[in-house]
Protein backbone atom coordinates (compact mmCIF):
# COMPACT_ATOMS: atom_id res chain seq x y z
CA UNK A 1 0.00 0.00 0.00
CA UNK A 2 1.41 3.44 -0.93
CA UNK A 3 1.82 6.29 1.57
CA UNK A 4 -1.17 8.21 0.23
CA UNK A 5 -3.45 5.21 0.82
CA UNK A 6 -2.05 4.65 4.32
CA UNK A 7 -2.56 8.30 5.27
CA UNK A 8 -6.08 8.22 3.92
CA UNK A 9 -7.02 5.09 5.92
CA UNK A 10 -5.39 6.40 9.11
CA UNK A 11 -7.40 9.60 8.94
CA UNK A 12 -10.65 7.70 8.48
CA UNK A 13 -9.86 5.23 11.30
CA UNK A 14 -8.96 8.08 13.62
CA UNK A 15 -12.21 9.94 12.92
CA UNK A 16 -14.18 6.70 13.42
CA UNK A 17 -12.56 6.04 16.83
CA UNK A 18 -13.26 9.57 18.00
CA UNK A 19 -16.88 9.25 16.99
CA UNK A 20 -17.32 5.94 18.90
CA UNK A 21 -15.87 7.41 22.11
CA UNK A 22 -18.12 10.44 21.87
CA UNK A 23 -21.25 8.25 22.10
CA UNK A 24 -20.37 7.39 25.73
CA UNK A 25 -19.34 10.89 26.74
CA UNK A 26 -21.32 12.97 29.20
CA UNK A 27 -21.43 15.66 26.56
CA UNK A 28 -22.30 13.30 23.74
CA UNK A 29 -24.25 15.73 21.65
CA UNK A 30 -21.65 18.47 21.77
CA UNK A 31 -18.83 16.02 21.21
CA UNK A 32 -20.68 14.34 18.33
CA UNK A 33 -21.09 17.66 16.56
CA UNK A 34 -17.46 18.49 17.20
CA UNK A 35 -16.37 15.07 15.98
CA UNK A 36 -18.41 15.40 12.80
CA UNK A 37 -16.82 18.75 12.06
CA UNK A 38 -13.37 17.32 12.73
CA UNK A 39 -14.08 14.30 10.53
CA UNK A 40 -15.33 16.47 7.69
CA UNK A 41 -12.29 18.70 8.07
CA UNK A 42 -10.00 15.66 7.91
CA UNK A 43 -11.81 14.32 4.88
CA UNK A 44 -11.55 17.65 3.05
CA UNK A 45 -7.89 17.96 4.04
CA UNK A 46 -7.24 14.43 2.79
CA UNK A 47 -8.86 15.10 -0.58
CA UNK A 48 -6.87 18.31 -0.93
CA UNK A 49 -3.72 16.41 -0.02
CA UNK A 50 -4.28 13.81 -2.72
CA UNK A 51 -5.24 16.44 -5.26
CA UNK A 52 -2.01 18.27 -4.55
CA UNK A 53 -0.04 15.06 -4.93
CA UNK A 54 -1.77 14.42 -8.26
CA UNK A 55 -3.55 11.27 -7.01
CA UNK A 56 -7.09 10.34 -5.98
CA UNK A 57 -8.54 7.21 -4.42
CA UNK A 58 -11.57 5.69 -6.09
CA UNK A 59 -12.91 2.31 -4.98
CA UNK A 60 -9.61 1.54 -3.31
CA UNK A 61 -7.43 2.32 -6.34
CA UNK A 62 -5.02 5.17 -6.79
CA UNK A 63 -5.81 7.05 -10.02
CA UNK A 64 -3.71 9.88 -11.35
CA UNK A 65 -5.23 13.26 -12.07
CA UNK A 66 -4.57 12.64 -15.72
CA UNK A 67 -6.63 9.43 -15.78
CA UNK A 68 -9.29 10.84 -13.50
CA UNK A 69 -9.89 13.79 -15.79
CA UNK A 70 -10.61 11.41 -18.63
CA UNK A 71 -12.97 9.42 -16.38
CA UNK A 72 -14.79 12.49 -15.12
CA UNK A 73 -15.05 14.11 -18.52
CA UNK A 74 -17.35 12.34 -20.91
CA UNK A 75 -15.46 13.20 -24.07
CA UNK A 76 -17.69 13.65 -27.04
CA UNK A 77 -17.07 11.31 -29.94
CA UNK A 78 -17.33 12.54 -33.51
CA UNK A 79 -18.40 9.64 -35.75
CA UNK A 80 -19.11 9.99 -39.44
CA UNK A 81 -21.91 12.43 -40.10
CA UNK A 82 -23.31 11.24 -43.41
CA UNK A 83 -26.03 13.70 -44.46
CA UNK A 84 -26.57 12.43 -47.99
CA UNK A 85 -30.11 11.04 -48.34
CA UNK A 86 -30.14 9.87 -51.97
CA UNK A 87 -27.74 9.33 -54.85
CA UNK A 88 -28.48 12.69 -56.42
CA UNK A 89 -27.21 14.58 -53.38
CA UNK A 90 -23.58 15.43 -52.80
CA UNK A 91 -22.00 14.63 -49.45
CA UNK A 92 -20.41 17.74 -47.95
CA UNK A 93 -18.03 18.34 -45.07
CA UNK A 94 -19.85 19.15 -41.81
CA UNK A 95 -19.22 22.64 -40.46
CA UNK A 96 -18.85 23.37 -36.74
CA UNK A 97 -18.88 19.63 -36.07
CA UNK A 98 -15.33 18.62 -35.15
CA UNK A 99 -13.12 20.81 -32.89
CA UNK A 100 -10.86 23.20 -34.77
CA UNK A 101 -8.31 23.59 -31.96
CA UNK A 102 -6.25 21.10 -30.01
CA UNK A 103 -6.74 21.59 -26.26
CA UNK A 104 -5.15 18.62 -24.46
CA UNK A 105 -5.53 18.33 -20.68
CA UNK A 106 -2.33 16.28 -20.44
CA UNK A 107 0.50 18.69 -21.20
CA UNK A 108 3.28 16.18 -20.66
CA UNK A 109 5.00 14.95 -23.80
CA UNK A 110 7.27 11.93 -24.13
CA UNK A 111 10.36 11.88 -26.33
CA UNK A 112 9.78 10.29 -29.75
CA UNK A 113 11.67 7.12 -30.76
CA UNK A 114 15.14 7.73 -32.13
CA UNK A 115 14.18 6.97 -35.75
CA UNK A 116 12.27 10.27 -35.79
CA UNK A 117 15.69 11.93 -36.13
CA UNK A 118 15.73 10.85 -39.77
CA UNK A 119 13.06 13.45 -40.44
CA UNK A 120 15.77 16.09 -40.19
CA UNK A 121 17.98 14.15 -42.59
CA UNK A 122 15.20 13.72 -45.15
CA UNK A 123 14.48 17.46 -45.15
CA UNK A 124 18.13 18.53 -45.11
CA UNK A 125 18.33 19.28 -48.89
CA UNK A 126 15.98 22.24 -48.31
CA UNK A 127 17.26 23.36 -44.92
CA UNK A 128 19.17 26.44 -46.09
CA UNK A 129 17.33 27.56 -49.22
CA UNK A 130 13.85 26.57 -48.19
CA UNK A 131 11.10 25.40 -50.56
CA UNK A 132 9.63 27.72 -53.17
CA UNK A 133 6.43 27.36 -55.15
CA UNK A 134 8.51 26.70 -58.27
CA UNK A 135 10.34 23.81 -56.56
CA UNK A 136 7.04 22.27 -55.56
CA UNK A 137 5.64 22.49 -59.09
CA UNK A 138 8.83 20.89 -60.37
CA UNK A 139 7.56 17.54 -59.04
CA UNK A 140 4.17 17.70 -60.78
CA UNK A 141 5.08 15.28 -63.57
CA UNK A 142 5.88 12.57 -60.99
CA UNK A 143 2.96 13.34 -58.70
CA UNK A 144 -0.22 11.36 -58.10
CA UNK A 145 -1.89 14.07 -56.04
CA UNK A 146 -1.30 17.37 -54.32
CA UNK A 147 -2.34 18.03 -50.71
CA UNK A 148 -3.05 21.53 -49.44
CA UNK A 149 -3.84 22.21 -45.79
CA UNK A 150 -5.20 25.66 -44.98
CA UNK A 151 -6.74 26.59 -41.62
CA UNK A 152 -6.87 22.95 -40.59
CA UNK A 153 -8.82 21.83 -43.68
CA UNK A 154 -7.48 19.58 -46.41
CA UNK A 155 -7.83 20.16 -50.14
CA UNK A 156 -6.76 17.73 -52.85
CA UNK A 157 -5.77 18.11 -56.48
CA UNK A 158 -5.55 14.72 -58.23
CA UNK A 159 -3.24 14.19 -61.20
CA UNK A 160 -3.34 10.40 -61.77
CA UNK A 161 -4.78 7.28 -60.20
CA UNK A 162 -2.61 5.08 -58.05
CA UNK A 163 -2.50 1.29 -57.95
CA UNK A 164 -5.49 0.02 -55.94
CA UNK A 165 -6.44 2.41 -53.09
CA UNK A 166 -2.96 3.58 -52.09
CA UNK A 167 -3.85 7.20 -52.74
CA UNK A 168 -7.22 6.92 -50.99
CA UNK A 169 -5.85 5.51 -47.73
CA UNK A 170 -2.83 7.83 -47.73
CA UNK A 171 -5.17 10.82 -47.90
CA UNK A 172 -7.43 9.18 -45.33
CA UNK A 173 -4.46 8.89 -42.97
CA UNK A 174 -3.68 12.60 -43.25
CA UNK A 175 -7.32 13.43 -42.54
CA UNK A 176 -7.19 11.32 -39.37
CA UNK A 177 -4.07 13.18 -38.29
CA UNK A 178 -6.03 16.43 -38.62
CA UNK A 179 -8.73 14.93 -36.42
CA UNK A 180 -6.20 13.69 -33.85
CA UNK A 181 -4.49 17.08 -33.50
CA UNK A 182 -7.09 19.58 -34.77
CA UNK A 183 -5.72 22.97 -35.74
CA UNK A 184 -2.17 22.02 -34.77
CA UNK A 185 -0.63 21.55 -38.21
CA UNK A 186 0.44 24.74 -40.00
CA UNK A 187 -0.68 25.54 -43.55
CA UNK A 188 1.25 23.58 -46.16
CA UNK A 189 1.32 22.21 -49.71
CA UNK A 190 2.92 18.93 -50.76
CA UNK A 191 3.23 16.58 -53.74
CA UNK A 192 2.88 12.80 -53.33
CA UNK A 193 4.17 9.78 -55.27
CA UNK A 194 2.30 6.49 -54.69
CA UNK A 195 4.77 4.21 -56.49
CA UNK A 196 7.17 1.62 -55.08
CA UNK A 197 10.32 3.52 -56.06
CA UNK A 198 11.71 6.99 -55.36
CA UNK A 199 11.94 9.44 -58.25
CA UNK A 200 13.95 12.53 -57.28
CA UNK A 201 17.50 11.69 -58.38
CA UNK A 202 20.35 12.97 -56.21
CA UNK A 203 22.63 13.05 -59.24
CA UNK A 204 20.26 15.32 -61.13
CA UNK A 205 19.91 17.79 -58.26
CA UNK A 206 23.29 17.63 -56.55
CA UNK A 207 24.23 21.15 -57.71
CA UNK A 208 23.92 23.53 -54.71
CA UNK A 209 21.92 25.92 -56.88
CA UNK A 210 19.55 23.28 -58.18
CA UNK A 211 15.83 23.74 -57.51
CA UNK A 212 15.27 20.34 -55.96
CA UNK A 213 11.56 19.42 -56.01
CA UNK A 214 10.28 18.03 -52.69
CA UNK A 215 8.30 14.86 -53.33
CA UNK A 216 6.77 12.63 -50.66
CA UNK A 217 6.60 8.87 -51.09
CA UNK A 218 6.72 5.55 -49.28
CA UNK A 219 10.46 4.93 -49.66
CA UNK A 220 13.80 6.33 -50.77
CA UNK A 221 17.44 5.29 -51.09
CA UNK A 222 20.94 6.76 -51.11
CA UNK A 223 20.60 7.81 -54.75
CA UNK A 224 17.36 9.76 -54.34
CA UNK A 225 15.96 12.65 -52.31
CA UNK A 226 12.33 11.61 -51.91
CA UNK A 227 10.83 12.42 -48.50
CA UNK A 228 9.74 9.20 -46.78
CA UNK A 229 6.15 9.03 -45.51
CA UNK A 230 4.20 6.24 -43.70
CA UNK A 231 2.53 3.97 -46.24
CA UNK A 232 -1.20 3.66 -46.89
CA UNK A 233 -1.65 0.23 -45.29
CA UNK A 234 -1.41 1.62 -41.75
CA UNK A 235 -5.04 2.65 -42.32
CA UNK A 236 -6.04 -0.50 -44.23
CA UNK A 237 -5.44 -2.39 -47.46
CA UNK A 238 -8.90 -3.55 -48.58
CA UNK A 239 -7.82 -5.23 -51.84
CA UNK A 240 -6.06 -8.03 -49.92
CA UNK A 241 -8.06 -7.80 -46.69
CA UNK A 242 -5.23 -6.41 -44.54
CA UNK A 243 -6.92 -4.57 -41.70
CA UNK A 244 -5.74 -1.25 -40.18
CA UNK A 245 -2.50 -1.42 -38.20
CA UNK A 246 -3.90 -1.24 -34.67
CA UNK A 247 -6.08 -4.31 -35.15
CA UNK A 248 -3.46 -6.16 -37.15
CA UNK A 249 -0.81 -5.64 -34.46
CA UNK A 250 -3.13 -7.30 -31.94
CA UNK A 251 -3.65 -10.26 -34.30
CA UNK A 252 0.09 -10.71 -34.79
CA UNK A 253 0.73 -10.41 -31.05
CA UNK A 254 -1.80 -13.16 -30.43
CA UNK A 255 -0.30 -15.20 -33.27
CA UNK A 256 3.13 -14.97 -31.66
CA UNK A 257 1.74 -16.62 -28.53
CA UNK A 258 0.16 -19.61 -30.28
CA UNK A 259 3.39 -21.45 -31.04
CA UNK A 260 6.39 -21.36 -28.73
CA UNK A 261 9.50 -20.21 -30.56
CA UNK A 262 11.51 -23.41 -30.13
CA UNK A 263 8.52 -25.50 -31.23
CA UNK A 264 8.21 -23.67 -34.54
CA UNK A 265 9.30 -25.08 -37.90
CA UNK A 266 13.13 -24.70 -37.92
CA UNK A 267 13.19 -23.34 -41.48
CA UNK A 268 13.04 -19.95 -43.19
CA UNK A 269 9.60 -18.99 -44.54
CA UNK A 270 8.51 -16.69 -47.34
CA UNK A 271 5.23 -16.33 -49.21
CA UNK A 272 4.64 -13.77 -51.92
CA UNK A 273 4.61 -12.94 -55.61
CA UNK A 274 7.97 -13.97 -57.13
CA UNK A 275 7.11 -12.49 -60.54
CA UNK A 276 7.54 -8.90 -59.38
CA UNK A 277 11.32 -8.85 -59.56
CA UNK A 278 14.35 -10.87 -60.60
CA UNK A 279 15.63 -11.01 -57.04
CA UNK A 280 12.45 -12.81 -55.97
CA UNK A 281 12.66 -15.25 -58.86
CA UNK A 282 16.21 -16.05 -57.75
CA UNK A 283 14.96 -16.55 -54.20
CA UNK A 284 12.64 -19.36 -55.36
CA UNK A 285 15.74 -21.35 -56.39
CA UNK A 286 16.50 -21.68 -52.68
CA UNK A 287 13.40 -23.78 -52.03
CA UNK A 288 13.72 -27.26 -50.59
CA UNK A 289 14.02 -29.94 -53.28
CA UNK A 290 14.95 -33.62 -53.35
CA UNK A 291 18.46 -32.57 -54.34
CA UNK A 292 19.07 -29.50 -52.17
CA UNK A 293 17.98 -28.32 -48.78
CA UNK A 294 18.73 -24.65 -48.31
CA UNK A 295 16.67 -24.55 -45.10
CA UNK A 296 13.91 -22.53 -46.75
CA UNK A 297 10.21 -23.13 -47.43
CA UNK A 298 9.10 -20.71 -50.13
CA UNK A 299 5.55 -20.33 -51.44
CA UNK A 300 3.93 -18.52 -54.34
CA UNK A 301 1.02 -16.29 -53.40
CA UNK A 302 -1.94 -16.56 -55.77
CA UNK A 303 -3.86 -13.37 -55.03
CA UNK A 304 -6.60 -14.14 -57.55
CA UNK A 305 -7.31 -17.44 -55.81
CA UNK A 306 -7.09 -15.83 -52.38
CA UNK A 307 -9.54 -13.11 -53.38
CA UNK A 308 -12.07 -15.70 -54.55
CA UNK A 309 -11.67 -17.81 -51.41
CA UNK A 310 -11.86 -14.91 -48.96
CA UNK A 311 -8.16 -14.71 -48.05
CA UNK A 312 -8.36 -17.84 -45.88
CA UNK A 313 -4.66 -18.60 -46.35
CA UNK A 314 -3.43 -15.00 -46.09
CA UNK A 315 -4.14 -14.10 -42.47
CA UNK A 316 -0.95 -12.35 -41.36
CA UNK A 317 -1.66 -13.13 -37.72
CA UNK A 318 -1.41 -16.86 -38.51
CA UNK A 319 2.00 -16.70 -40.19
CA UNK A 320 4.27 -16.72 -37.13
CA UNK A 321 4.74 -20.51 -37.12
CA UNK A 322 8.32 -20.60 -38.44
CA UNK A 323 11.46 -19.69 -36.53
CA UNK A 324 12.64 -17.53 -39.41
CA UNK A 325 10.85 -15.26 -41.89
CA UNK A 326 12.37 -13.74 -45.03
CA UNK A 327 12.00 -10.14 -46.13
CA UNK A 328 12.85 -9.38 -49.75
CA UNK A 329 12.02 -6.40 -51.95
CA UNK A 330 9.80 -6.63 -55.01
CA UNK A 331 9.58 -3.99 -57.75
CA UNK A 332 11.10 -1.72 -55.13
CA UNK A 333 10.45 -1.38 -51.42
CA UNK A 334 7.86 -3.86 -50.16
CA UNK A 335 5.04 -3.01 -47.77
CA UNK A 336 5.37 -6.54 -46.31
CA UNK A 337 8.40 -5.45 -44.28
CA UNK A 338 6.58 -4.38 -41.11
CA UNK A 339 4.33 -7.47 -41.11
CA UNK A 340 7.36 -9.77 -41.25
CA UNK A 341 9.27 -7.89 -38.55
CA UNK A 342 6.20 -7.85 -36.27
CA UNK A 343 6.41 -11.66 -35.94
CA UNK A 344 8.86 -12.64 -33.22
CA UNK A 345 10.45 -15.06 -35.67
CA UNK A 346 13.97 -13.92 -36.56
CA UNK A 347 13.74 -11.88 -39.76
CA UNK A 348 16.21 -12.85 -42.48
CA UNK A 349 16.54 -9.50 -44.22
CA UNK A 350 17.78 -9.78 -47.80
CA UNK A 351 20.01 -6.80 -48.55
CA UNK A 352 17.68 -4.00 -49.60
CA UNK A 353 18.11 -1.03 -51.92
CA UNK A 354 15.33 1.05 -50.40
CA UNK A 355 14.28 2.22 -46.94
CA UNK A 356 10.96 3.29 -45.50
CA UNK A 357 10.55 5.69 -42.59
CA UNK A 358 11.17 3.32 -39.66
CA UNK A 359 13.69 0.67 -40.79
CA UNK A 360 16.54 3.13 -40.28
CA UNK A 361 15.92 2.80 -36.55
CA UNK A 362 16.62 -0.95 -36.67
CA UNK A 363 20.04 -2.60 -36.55
CA UNK A 364 21.46 -5.89 -37.97
CA UNK A 365 22.03 -8.59 -35.33
CA UNK A 366 19.85 -6.66 -32.92
CA UNK A 367 16.56 -6.60 -34.88
CA UNK A 368 17.24 -8.81 -37.93
CA UNK A 369 19.79 -11.05 -39.63
CA UNK A 370 21.29 -9.67 -42.88
CA UNK A 371 21.20 -11.90 -45.98
CA UNK A 372 23.37 -11.40 -49.06
CA UNK A 373 21.43 -10.67 -52.22
CA UNK A 374 23.89 -12.20 -54.68
CA UNK A 375 24.22 -15.56 -52.87
CA UNK A 376 20.82 -15.93 -51.21
CA UNK A 377 20.72 -19.71 -50.94
CA UNK A 378 24.04 -20.17 -49.14
CA UNK A 379 23.36 -17.12 -47.02
CA UNK A 380 19.93 -18.43 -45.95
CA UNK A 381 21.36 -21.89 -45.28
CA UNK A 382 23.98 -20.46 -42.93
CA UNK A 383 21.54 -18.13 -41.17
CA UNK A 384 19.17 -20.98 -40.31
CA UNK A 385 22.04 -23.24 -39.26
CA UNK A 386 23.36 -20.50 -36.99
CA UNK A 387 19.91 -19.85 -35.52
CA UNK A 388 19.21 -23.51 -34.86
CA UNK A 389 22.57 -23.81 -33.08
CA UNK A 390 22.04 -20.58 -31.12
CA UNK A 391 18.31 -20.73 -30.46
CA UNK A 392 18.33 -18.33 -27.50
CA UNK A 393 20.17 -15.65 -29.48
CA UNK A 394 18.03 -16.14 -32.58
CA UNK A 395 14.87 -15.95 -30.51
CA UNK A 396 16.12 -12.76 -28.82
CA UNK A 397 16.69 -11.09 -32.20
CA UNK A 398 13.16 -11.96 -33.29
CA UNK A 399 11.61 -10.76 -30.05
CA UNK A 400 13.57 -7.49 -30.07
CA UNK A 401 12.28 -6.70 -33.56
CA UNK A 402 8.73 -7.61 -32.61
CA UNK A 403 8.91 -5.37 -29.54
CA UNK A 404 10.19 -2.49 -31.67
CA UNK A 405 7.28 -2.88 -34.10
CA UNK A 406 4.67 -3.31 -31.35
CA UNK A 407 5.87 -0.31 -29.30
CA UNK A 408 7.95 2.11 -31.39
CA UNK A 409 5.75 1.63 -34.44
CA UNK A 410 2.30 1.64 -32.85
CA UNK A 411 -0.28 3.99 -34.37
CA UNK A 412 0.45 6.72 -31.83
CA UNK A 413 4.02 6.91 -33.12
CA UNK A 414 2.91 6.61 -36.76
CA UNK A 415 0.69 9.65 -36.27
CA UNK A 416 3.36 11.55 -34.37
CA UNK A 417 5.96 10.79 -37.03
CA UNK A 418 3.56 12.06 -39.69
CA UNK A 419 2.82 15.16 -37.64
CA UNK A 420 6.48 16.07 -37.09
CA UNK A 421 7.39 15.33 -40.71
CA UNK A 422 4.67 17.67 -42.00
CA UNK A 423 5.31 20.27 -39.30
CA UNK A 424 9.05 20.43 -40.02
CA UNK A 425 8.36 20.44 -43.75
CA UNK A 426 5.93 23.36 -43.42
CA UNK A 427 8.64 25.42 -41.70
CA UNK A 428 10.69 25.24 -44.92
CA UNK A 429 8.01 26.71 -47.20
CA UNK A 430 8.94 30.14 -48.57
CA UNK A 431 5.47 30.93 -49.84
CA UNK A 432 1.99 31.20 -48.38
CA UNK A 433 0.00 28.03 -49.11
CA UNK A 434 -3.25 28.68 -50.93
CA UNK A 435 -6.17 26.61 -52.18
CA UNK A 436 -5.74 25.83 -55.91
CA UNK A 437 -8.73 26.71 -58.12
CA UNK A 438 -9.31 23.06 -59.07
CA UNK A 439 -8.79 21.58 -55.61
CA UNK A 440 -11.61 19.86 -53.71
CA UNK A 441 -12.06 19.91 -49.96
CA UNK A 442 -11.67 16.46 -48.46
CA UNK A 443 -12.92 15.32 -45.07
CA UNK A 444 -13.77 11.98 -43.52
CA UNK A 445 -17.39 12.31 -44.63
CA UNK A 446 -16.67 12.98 -48.30
CA UNK A 447 -14.25 10.05 -48.40
CA UNK A 448 -16.19 7.43 -46.43
CA UNK A 449 -19.90 8.15 -46.73
CA UNK A 450 -20.09 7.23 -50.42
CA UNK A 451 -18.21 3.92 -50.17
CA UNK A 452 -19.32 0.52 -48.90
CA UNK A 453 -17.97 -2.91 -48.10
CA UNK A 454 -14.52 -3.55 -46.74
CA UNK A 455 -13.22 -0.11 -47.72
CA UNK A 456 -15.88 1.57 -45.59
CA UNK A 457 -15.26 -0.94 -42.79
CA UNK A 458 -11.53 -0.18 -42.67
CA UNK A 459 -12.16 3.56 -42.77
CA UNK A 460 -14.50 3.32 -39.81
CA UNK A 461 -12.06 1.11 -37.91
CA UNK A 462 -9.18 3.52 -38.43
CA UNK A 463 -11.15 6.71 -37.92
CA UNK A 464 -10.12 9.07 -35.11
CA UNK A 465 -13.28 9.65 -33.07
CA UNK A 466 -11.86 11.94 -30.38
CA UNK A 467 -8.97 14.45 -30.48
CA UNK A 468 -5.86 13.40 -28.57
CA UNK A 469 -5.73 14.33 -24.90
CA UNK A 470 -1.99 14.95 -25.15
CA UNK A 471 0.50 16.69 -27.40
CA UNK A 472 2.63 14.80 -29.92
CA UNK A 473 5.84 13.32 -28.56
CA UNK A 474 8.89 15.61 -28.60
CA UNK A 475 11.01 15.11 -31.71
CA UNK A 476 14.72 14.41 -30.97
CA UNK A 477 17.30 16.88 -32.35
CA UNK A 478 19.11 16.23 -35.66
CA UNK A 479 22.13 13.95 -35.75
CA UNK A 480 25.48 15.66 -35.57
CA UNK A 481 27.85 14.39 -38.25
CA UNK A 482 29.90 12.23 -35.86
CA UNK A 483 26.88 10.48 -34.32
CA UNK A 484 25.33 9.86 -37.73
CA UNK A 485 28.58 8.34 -38.95
CA UNK A 486 28.68 6.06 -35.89
CA UNK A 487 25.10 4.91 -36.53
CA UNK A 488 25.85 4.05 -40.16
CA UNK A 489 29.14 2.36 -39.31
CA UNK A 490 27.49 0.23 -36.65
CA UNK A 491 25.06 -1.15 -39.23
CA UNK A 492 27.82 -1.72 -41.78
CA UNK A 493 30.07 -3.45 -39.26
CA UNK A 494 27.26 -5.69 -37.99
CA UNK A 495 26.47 -6.80 -41.55
CA UNK A 496 30.13 -7.34 -42.31
CA UNK A 497 30.54 -9.46 -39.17
CA UNK A 498 27.76 -11.81 -40.30
CA UNK A 499 29.39 -12.11 -43.72
CA UNK A 500 32.70 -13.05 -42.09
CA UNK A 501 30.97 -15.76 -40.04
CA UNK A 502 29.24 -17.01 -43.16
CA UNK A 503 32.48 -17.16 -45.19
CA UNK A 504 34.21 -19.09 -42.40
CA UNK A 505 31.28 -21.51 -42.17
CA UNK A 506 31.35 -22.40 -45.87
CA UNK A 507 35.15 -22.52 -45.97
CA UNK A 508 35.13 -25.08 -43.18
CA UNK A 509 32.21 -27.02 -44.64
CA UNK A 510 33.72 -27.22 -48.12
CA UNK A 511 37.25 -27.96 -46.91
CA UNK A 512 36.92 -30.26 -43.90
CA UNK A 513 40.16 -31.32 -42.26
Amino acid sequence: MNKENETYLKLFRRSSDIQKKSLFSREAKVTAVTTTVVALFCLIATICYFAASNNYIISGYSISNQNLSSIQTNKQEYPLRCTKVNKTETQTCPTDYFPTKHNPTNRNSSVCPSYFRWIHEDLKPWKHKGITKEMLEGARSETYFKIVIVDGKMYVEKYKKSFQTRDVFTMWGILQLLRLYPGKLPDLELMFNCGDRPLISLEKFQDPNASTPPLFGYCSDQSNLDIVFPDWSFWGWPEINVKPWNGLLKDIKEGNKRTKWKERVPYAYWKGNPNLARTRKNLMKCNVTSENDWNAHLYRQDWIKETKEGFKESNIGNQCTYRYKIYIEGIGWSVSEKYILACDSMTLYVRANYHDFFIRGMVPLQHYWPIRDNTKCTSLKFAVEWGNNHTDKAQAIGETASKFIQEDLDMNNVYDYTFHLLNEYAKLLRFKPSIPPGAVEFCSETMACDVNGIQRKFMEESMIMVPSDSNPCTIPPPYDSLTLQEVLERKTNSTRLVEIWEDEYWLTKNNPK
